[in-house]
């Protein structure tokens, strides 16, 4: 009888933890749509009214993610960055970049999923880490700041998450204020300086990019780093 009693606890508890996860990503889903617009966010609206984003916020601090269910992790963690960089830019706003927030990236702290972290430890500890050749992951979390790829008006979903990198991804690349191709000159977004390591596992950086052009760089392009636009990515 007890084997059977913890057997039945243990599986309310893992109906529960699904329910949340299910719950956080509907939820999610309906904010971002709200609440973005052509890549840009809305943190006027959102400072007048937090409680939906600080509702999603309190649903993250009690979810339960394993790294070993790919998908559900990834799509969590995913979301939960550009929740919590919207929650630290409300907070603050009106601002004009993220990086004029003392500590905004390595010391204002978030729970989710019953640990304290920083983004900067979202991103690189429990993302890249864990994941060290997804480099997609740079074309969907966002900084808050108009360099970065555009934020989406969805949640990233585990049924949806491998098409939703690829399309991010390939959007990305093929953006010519993104990647700046003059004949065999092309300059990059500076996260291609920051995180090199990423992209070049198999090749040069070129090499990564060009699995998602449909105009290819040349092999041998000049390659140089243009400077980041921190400025925010903010609905006027």
């Amino acid at each position: 009888m007890k084997k059977i009693a913890i057997l039945v606890i243990l599986f309310c508890f893992q109906m529960g933890f699904s329910q949340d996860t299910a719950s956080f990503f509907t939820k999610a889903d309906q904010f971002f749509k709200t609440n973005v617009s052509n890549g840009k966010v809305n943190y006027k609206n959102i400072k007048k009214d937090p409680s939906s984003l600080d509702e999603l916020l309190n649903i993250a601090a009690g979810i339960s993610v394993s790294a070993t269910d790919t998908k559900t992790y990834q799509s969590f963690y995913i979301n939960a960055y550009n929740l919590a960089v919207i929650k630290g830019i409300t907070n603050a706003y009106p601002t004009k970049s993220p990086l004029d927030i003392k500590g905004f990236f390595d010391k204002i702290t978030y729970t989710l999923a019953g640990k304290k972290t920083t983004l900067n430890d979202l991103e690189n500890k429990l993302l890249r880490k864990k994941f060290p050749k997804e480099a997609r992951f740079h074309f969907v979390l966002v900084c808050a700041g108009l360099g970065c790829p555009p934020i989406i008006a969805e949640a990233y979903k585990p049924t949806t998450l491998e098409k939703q990198l690829q399309q991010q991804t390939t959007i990305a690349l093929n953006n010519p204020n993104f990647i700046k191709v003059k004949g065999k000159k092309v300059q990059l977004s500076q996260i291609f300086e920051w995180y090199k390591v990423d992209f070049t596992h198999n090749g040069s950086e070129v090499d990564y990019i060009n699995q998602f052009r449909k105009e290819k760089i040349p092999a041998k392009a000049k390659v140089s780093y243009y400077p980041y636009n921190w400025s925010l990515n903010h609905i006027k």
